[in-house]
């Protein structure tokens, strides 16, 4: 579908925001909170964070105001989009046993409501797609992701000031949304240039007094983009996928080991990691118990455990796991790298262990 192109105010953000409220959507926004850029519920512009931007390098992380009249103009957060349809924690069933020691089971559905995503980047649409592959366009469909996929409108904003760890440039996925989003918003000085590309998006504009896009806020868009698109952080030029799974046995994991710290946050970050682990919590009076579903992570030792071996036992072990499969096997089911470039895991790793290093490392040597 042919994107409908227009242009509003930035002084009608807020009666925008009212006509989504109004429509019955439950809006979640980027907002400052505890020194970081979170999503939650919004329900002003003013929750925003205007005049906000980031600086990033391994590692680190800070905001600084500005005061500049931009929402927009910051990289990302350790949040994306996929605890909005991937819960961090679920239940999925509850177990009761009767007086007469019956046992019965009740499967929990999640009550989900139309939801609006403001302010997605790029990199956060190109994980959704992964995400969708993984949770729906498979052998078994995942119903709990399923109920809030049906259910999400995803408004994206092109990306104007990537974070030094950024390299999203380099995977493909942006900095500006190629498609996935339902609308996708350019922050210019004045106001927003705004483009429809399905039909839910469409229905979005319905009553708002947009304007036809000029030519010149056209050019100042193309601008940005290309300004963006000069990452200085990117993945090597070689072919990674077959480098890195032929080289399993490199003494060059162990180097890399002995910094990680096993902790696991580049995988709690990512926003296409989807491991998960599932275990019951029983009631005190013995008699009830709930099934959750929860956030796990490749570099915990639990995770390779299987009938008293664990498989992964030595952090270079698992920092193997995840880079080989997210850069090499990730091809193989999902017919790309898991990689969407947001940098979050150089950003949000304790010792500031930079995947593209990591990457490139293998470019340099051989099998010792």
């Amino acid at each position: 579908m042919k994107p409908d192109r227009y242009f509003f105010q930035a002084s009608q953000f807020q009666q925008w925001l009212d006509s989504l409220l109004k429509s019955g959507y439950l809006c979640i926004g980027p907002q400052f909170r505890d020194g970081t850029i979170i999503y939650d519920d919004l329900h002003s512009v003013t929750q925003l964070p205007q005049g906000m931007t980031d600086q990033q390098a391994p590692g680190s992380y800070s905001l600084t105001n500005t005061h500049s009249n931009r929402f927009f103009d910051w990289a990302n957060g350790p949040q994306a989009v996929k605890p909005f349809l991937f819960a961090a924690r679920e239940s999925l069933w509850s177990s009761q046993q009767s007086d007469q020691g019956g046992i019965s089971f009740q499967e929990t559905r999640p009550d989900i409501c139309p939801t609006l995503i403001i302010g997605a980047r790029a990199c956060d649409v190109a994980a959704i797609k992964i995400q969708d592959q993984h949770f729906l366009q498979q052998e078994f469909v995942d119903p709990y992701y399923k109920a809030r996929r049906d259910n999400l409108v995803v408004v994206a904003v092109n990306c104007s000031h990537p974070a030094d760890t950024c390299f999203c440039y380099s995977t493909g996925d942006g900095p500006f949304v190629h498609e996935g989003a339902d609308a996708v918003l350019t922050e210019l000085d004045q106001g927003f240039i705004i483009e429809a590309s399905t039909q839910q998006g469409k229905r979005l504009l319905e009553g708002m007094p947009l304007e036809k896009v000029t030519e010149e806020q056209l050019n100042q868009a193309d601008l940005i983009r290309v300004k963006a698109s000069n990452q200085q952080r990117k993945l090597p030029d070689y072919d990674i996928r077959a480098r890195l799974f032929n080289e399993l046995n490199n003494d060059a994991w162990h180097e890399i080991a002995m910094r990680c710290l096993s902790c696991g946050n580049c995988t709690m970050v990512c926003p296409t990691c989807f491991c998960h682990s599932e275990n019951d919590v029983s009631e005190l009076d013995g008699k009830s118990a709930t099934h959750y579903r929860q956030w796990d992570s490749c570099f915990t030792q639990g995770h390779s455990y299987i009938h008293g071996i664990t498989i992964r036992s030595e952090i270079s072990q698992r920092y193997r796991q995840w880079l080989t499969h997210k850069f090499s096997t990730w091809h193989e089911q999902y017919g790309r790298s898991g990689c969407v470039g947001c940098g979050r895991c150089i950003t949000w790793c304790p010792v500031g262990i930079d995947v593209t290093e990591s990457v490139a490392h293998f470019q340099e040597r051989r099998h010792v």
